[in-house]
């Protein structure tokens, strides 16, 4: 019976049709190539096997002759005609060495071609995943599988499929040859091909189980990689370089184990190969020298014979290394497939033009995280009238984050409606619903890349100077960018890592401010920097959000009591709501966080 898990890793190829049809032409014309080089490879069979006998009929003729004049003129001709022979096979030779690069041309050139292509497909598909999708997997994973299990897909769609057709092409060619200068001795010759065929049939399946067991330690030992040196501040200012250097041995050294199974597999079958066509040749000699003497082949044949198992032991010897690399492939589409038929939990079902001038209503809106089960919202309603602002406080995870993320459509609403200018969000265009957005998330990411590129990251036109220094102006950053170097061209470190706490937020706020959005999302952005700086950001938002709607969620009353409304959130529950004065005046929640934000500017030291 079938091993499963290999027939399904098989079955994985299947998604790489499309690409096979999508270059089709230089698919075909590699096949022909190979054809057109395996004839040039015969012929030189051929030649030799008449020069044999040639040789041996002069030989004979020779002795008859005697010391008859004709002795000069029969060494001459023979002379003649085997240097014809020579040519011959050179010139064959030159004719398969350029049909070879030609095929090298079309079908090593196609596989480079579906790499390409396929791993803008999966990074594509990555782009469209929500945000749980990347909570669920780690990053070394995601990376390993577009680089790592895309390279082993492209030996299948390269070498492997190369030598594959190069071996049918030549058994075809070949044995038909056999077969046609003596049926007999071709039985014979190939008599361990079928225990090649059980022997390659046996090993598969392990090798299939064994490389999907590399791949998947490969993608641990990657993700592991990336989070030490993501974490890289962290280990040193704990001095756990030591520990972390153990973790990563260790996992290196799993990966080792699993890479020397494997290999201990693939290296059964070069002996197998090389043991079944030994007996193949001595096959030839011993039953082509017993033919030969019973008259019924020429000396010739048997040579012929020889030339044609010699040439059957490349490719029959690479049935292994092919079987390897497409078993490998197999365990690497397979993985591929998993992310590439997932689907995105977050979808555009619309792509009618939606005019977002962002008025907001939450009716009875709840949302609980599938991977943990934790309800961070819970029957949450409230409005936002367009131009106006909202304020979000309340405690660390109390929810107010997530409320962000569901405007933002970066999540689905459990329960409930949210309503975007009295539309279902979901009925809205999700590109320019997100287009006329400005979200400055809690975590500050910033792209390796000039500052200027980071601000101007959200816009699709030419960067325009003027609204890059006011987008800096606006959000109190201009200053401290214009004091590096290379002003607005210095690149910042990977996430950022060469800025302040307090840059990084300003600049993520500039590049949300250069959009001119109509909704605009700032969640707790202002934590890192100071009351002086906070009190510029604010008043400058006052101003350019004039008649847009903002949305600011923190923990600094100060940031916030400009607002036109507020409201409290208390495990996921809206538990007051008013202006500012209203729940001062209220005494509540708001009220006691207010008084000790009061107490603490009064006496910092406290």
């Amino acid at each position: 019976m079938p091993n499963t898990n290999t027939t399904s890793g098989i079955q994985s190829l299947k998604q790489l049709n499309k690409y096979f049809l999508r270059y089709k032409w230089k698919l075909m014309w590699g096949v022909l190539f190979v054809a057109i080089s395996n004839l040039f490879a015969i012929f030189p069979a051929q030649l030799i096997r008449q020069a044999f006998d040639i040789v041996k009929e002069t030989i004979t003729s020779y002795g008859l002759v005697g010391n008859s004049i004709f002795k000069e003129d029969m060494l001459v001709n023979v002379t003649s005609t085997l240097l014809i022979f020579a040519g011959l096979v050179i010139f064959t030779a030159i004719a398969k060495g350029f049909f070879m690069y030609l095929m090298r041309q079309t079908i090593i050139v196609m596989s480079r071609q579906v790499e390409f292509d396929l791993k803008n497909d999966v990074f594509e598909h990555y782009q469209k995943l929500s945000l749980a999708f990347y909570k669920r997997n780690q990053t070394g994973d995601l990376m390993n599988r577009i680089s790592e299990d895309v390279s082993q897909v492209r030996m299948y769609i390269g070498p492997a499929i190369m030598y594959t057709i190069n071996l049918l092409v030549l058994f075809v060619l070949v044995i038909s040859t056999m077969i046609n200068v003596n049926p007999q001795l071709t039985l014979y010759v190939l008599l361990p091909l079928p225990f090649l065929a059980v022997g390659i049939y046996i090993v598969s399946s392990v090798i299939n189980k064994r490389s999907e067991a590399v791949q998947k330690q490969l993608s641990v030992l990657s993700s592991s990689t990336q989070e030490s040196f993501s974490g890289i501040r962290v280990i040193k200012a704990f001095n756990r370089e030591a520990d972390q250097e153990a973790a990563f041995r260790a996992e290196c050294e799993e990966f080792k184990n699993k890479s020397l199974h494997l290999v201990k597999v693939d290296a059964i079958f070069q002996p197998l190969m090389i043991l079944l066509i030994g007996l193949s040749t001595i096959i030839t000699v011993f039953v082509g020298g017993k033919l030969a003497i019973e008259g019924v082949v020429s000396v010739g044949n048997i040579a012929e014979f020889v030339i044609y198992v010699n040439m059957l032991t490349w490719p029959v010897a690479s049935l292994g290394w092919v079987t390897s690399l497409v078993q490998r492939a197999a365990a690497s589409q397979k993985r591929i497939n998993e992310f590439l038929q997932q689907p995105s939990e977050i979808i555009n079902h619309t792509l009618d033009p939606s005019e977002i001038k962002g008025n907001i209503r939450f009716d009875n809106v709840s949302f609980t995280y599938t991977d943990s089960g934790i309800t961070a919202l819970k029957n949450v309603s409230f409005s936002v009238e367009s131009g106006k602002s909202l304020a979000i406080v309340g405690r660390t995870g109390s929810g107010k984050s997530t409320l962000a993320n569901l405007i933002c459509r970066l999540y689905e609403s459990t329960t409930g409606t949210i309503y975007i200018d009295e539309k279902p969000i979901n009925d809205l265009n999700l590109n320019e619903l997100r287009e006329a957005m400005g979200y400055v998330p809690q975590e500050n990411f910033l792209f390796s890349d000039s500052i200027a590129q980071n601000i101007a990251f959200g816009e699709k036109v030419d960067l325009d100077e003027a609204l890059l220094k006011q987008a800096a102006k606006d959000a109190a950053v201009f200053d401290n960018i214009m004091d590096f170097p290379d002003a607005f061209d210095t690149v910042v470190g990977e996430r950022g890592i060469t800025l302040s706490g307090g840059q990084k937020q300003r600049i993520t706020i500039a590049r949300a401010l250069i959009r001119k959005p109509n909704i605009l999302l700032l969640d707790d952005c202002l934590s890192a920097v100071d009351t002086e700086t906070e009190e510029k950001i604010v008043t400058n938002l006052k101003r350019i959000m004039q008649g847009k709607t903002s949305l600011i969620i923190s923990h600094r009353i100060s940031s916030i009591k400009h607002c036109d409304a507020i409201i409290v959130l208390e495990e996921g529950r809206i538990i007051e709501s008013g202006s500012h004065e209203s729940l001062i005046a209220d005494q509540g929640f708001y009220a006691e966080l207010h008084q000790k934000q009061l107490l603490e500017e009064e006496h910092p030291a406290l």
